[in-house]
């Protein structure tokens, strides 16, 4: 059954047993060429995270609609995270295994993007989790070719950005710490 891309992710980094996870969408509209170079910040000991994106390049041929709400949400995201991201919706994330490991992910969906985002803010201002973004190439898909994520995504991902922006869950090991202490 088809939990959604979250879903899939979360399953992919519990079973990683590498030192850095990438996230990559198997819809081609990502080059798999430029993961070397998104990698290359981690291995350089630079960041613990990387962001691919698509608007560091510019933006031609980008659909108008999918843009705007691309910035709508990245913006509302900084606001919330403190961040200056570009491209917080980008399918390429590039993680060090252990810091995404560690984050309590929940959401199963696209909510993913605006979620897993918001963690790293959490992590970044209490261990100083540096974070940056790399401009890669985008080949945006249409509807007809199988494209997806629409309004109700949108208003997920707006969800996702106050929830935990502003509510985040506790680590997962701050959640063990605290079944341990409650236990009598």
């Amino acid at each position: 059954m088809n939990r959604g891309k979250g879903a899939a992710l979360h399953r992919g980094f519990a079973e990683a047993s590498g030192d850095v996870v990438v996230v990559q969408d198997a819809d081609l509209e990502y080059d798999p060429m430029e993961l070397p170079g998104l990698i290359e910040p981690i291995r350089q000991g630079q960041a613990e995270v990387v962001y691919g994106s698509r608007f560091l390049r510019g933006r031609s041929g980008f659909p108008f609609w999918h843009t705007l709400a691309n910035r709508l949400l990245t913006t509302a995201s900084n606001l919330v995270t403190g961040f200056r991201l570009t491209d917080m919706e980008t399918c390429y994330k590039v993680i060090r295994a252990d810091v995404i490991k560690e984050l309590p992910l929940r959401e199963e969906r696209f909510g993913f993007e605006p979620e897993v985002t918001a963690l790293l803010a959490h992590r970044s201002r209490r261990s100083g989790l540096r974070i940056v973004e790399r401009p890669i190439s985008y080949r945006p898909r249409s509807v007809k070719e199988g494209k997806k994520i629409g309004l109700k995504d949108a208003f997920r991902a707006l969800y996702c950005i106050v929830r935990y922006g502003a509510f985040p869950p506790p680590s997962r090991k701050e959640a063990v710490r605290h079944r341990t202490l409650a236990k009598p």
